[in-house]
């Protein structure tokens, strides 16, 4: 078999799309190698279990997964795509893992229900039953930002993913930290660990810890806080989205914090878009917006509007946002109706909105940028 995923990376750098790295080149030999082994198996049904059969009909030992981890816009996500795109296995799926594991907390509310009313009667465990869906249709799964920042998904992660390992289920992921820091002071985490250690002992984990950040380049020359609102700066706000994510919305999300669901509209690629409504015209706090800026390296904030007294709510919230994101390196892109130092200058928090605005001047600039890269 061709070396697929070799063969197109070095294609996209000749025509100028990539640039040639040393050690995207490295992870290329590993993912080529898992996209030749792959091509080797052909799966075959028996009794609903999958079992994963080589050409010559002797059963196949486990495929080792790929877990990508390093710091955002170092390529991994590319490079998954590259590998999802050539690999010869129709039964594949990607997703972004906070959607994939939506889908697996509505699946297993689905068959609780099921089998309260009667409806089935296997009374087994529901994460086995649903894990026994997903391979019943899909033996290589690709997720996009592996992360673990919610108790309810910490907690069922183990019992899923050992049955997905053992009914012969390929695994390949990007993630901005490595296996050991996933959910990292999480509650209960030491319930969390031996989820840890399997998914160590099934995954080849590999540091892509290039220095250059390839998502800061396609941003370099733009303006990032656009003034005042227009459809122009609608237009262009959409051209860096679509630059720094390749899509033209995103995916709704949903992130728990404190015990509640928080609603993040569209998101790809560690970037996520709100409205100014979405952010500080609810009632939010200090909590959602730390959560924001630890799962979302970028955000996009469209349509900041000029606030005046009877908007001190929101622009206290907009205060505490700012400097939730500005603690954490969050990069920021901005459409607002008047540049930082003019958007607040009456109210009750004017003395606090003049740090506010030096921030958000401050994140404007690439060295902030370069630093949080």
């Amino acid at each position: 078999m061709p070396h697929r995923l070799f063969d197109k990376y070095n294609e996209l750098v000749k025509i100028g799309v990539l640039e040639s790295d040393e050690l995207q080149l490295q992870i290329i030999e590993r993912l080529d190698r898992l996209c030749i082994e792959l091509g080797k198996i052909k799966p075959k049904s028996n009794g609903g279990l999958l079992t994963r059969l080589f050409g010559n009909g002797d059963a196949s030992p486990p495929l080792r997964g790929v877990y990508l981890w390093g710091e955002v816009g170092r390529g991994k996500t590319m490079l998954m795509d590259l590998f999802f795109d050539v690999v010869p296995v129709k039964e594949k799926r990607r997703d972004h893992f906070l959607s994939f594991m939506q889908s697996v907390h509505a699946e297993i509310y689905a068959i609780r229900q099921r089998q309260k009313a009667g409806q089935i009667w296997d009374d087994d465990d529901p994460i086995k039953l649903v894990a026994k869906e997903i391979a019943d249709k899909t033996w290589l799964l690709c997720f996009d930002e592996f992360q673990v920042t919610d108790i309810t998904d910490a907690m069922i992660l183990g019992r899923l993913f050992d049955n997905l390992f053992t009914l012969g289920v390929v695994v390949v992921s990007t993630s901005n930290r490595p296996p050991d820091d996933l959910y990292k002071d999480g509650l209960n985490r030491h319930a969390f660990l031996p989820f840890i250690k399997r998914f160590k002992d099934q995954m080849d984990v590999i540091c892509l810890d290039s220095s250059l950040d390839y998502r800061l380049g396609k941003l370099s020359h733009e303006q990032l806080y656009l003034t005042p609102l227009s459809r122009k700066a609608d237009s262009s706000l959409q051209k860096m989205w679509q630059q720094l994510t390749e899509t033209a919305n995103g995916t709704p999300h949903m992130l728990e914090v404190q015990g509640r669901e928080l609603a993040i509209p569209g998101a790809a690629r560690s970037a996520a878009r709100f409205t100014f409504a979405d952010l500080c015209e609810q009632p939010l706090g200090g909590a959602d917006y730390i959560a924001i800026a630890s799962n979302f390296a970028t955000v996009f904030i469209e349509h900041i509007p000029i606030l005046g007294r009877e908007q001190s709510n929101e622009a206290k919230r907009f205060i505490t946002m700012i400097d939730a994101f500005y603690d954490r390196g969050t990069k920021l892109v901005i459409s607002a109706d008047a540049p930082p130092e003019s958007l607040y200058t009456e109210g009750s928090h004017v003395f606090e909105f003049g740090r506010t605005a030096s921030r958000l001047i401050e994140m404007q600039s690439q060295q902030y940028w370069q630093q949080n890269g």
